[in-house]
C-alpha cells in the first residue's frame, strides 16, 4: 500500500482564469475532497479512493458528458 500525504487543496490543471467549472481537489490518505473554486466555503464532495478512482476514469471514458 502507497502511502499519501495530505496534499493540501489544489486546483485542477483543466481551470483556468476563463473556465467557469474550476474545481479544487484535495488527497488524504483516505479520501478525496472535491470542492469549487469560486465558493471554497460551500462545502466538499468526499468521496473514498476507490470511488474517486472510479469517478476519474468514468470522466475520461466520457459517461457523465451532457447532451445538450
Amino acid at each position: 500500500m502507497a502511502l499519501v500525504r495530505d496534499t493540501g487543496w489544489f486546483k485542477s490543471t483543466r481551470s483556468g482564469a476563463a473556465n467557469e467549472g474550476c474545481v479544487e481537489v484535495r488527497i488524504t490518505p483516505s479520501t478525496t475532497g472535491v470542492r469549487d473554486t469560486k465558493n471554497r466555503t460551500g462545502g466538499a464532495l468526499s468521496l473514498r479512493s476507490a470511488a474517486w478512482g472510479t469517478f476519474v476514469t468514468g470522466t475520461k471514458d466520457g459517461r457523465f458528458d451532457l447532451s445538450i
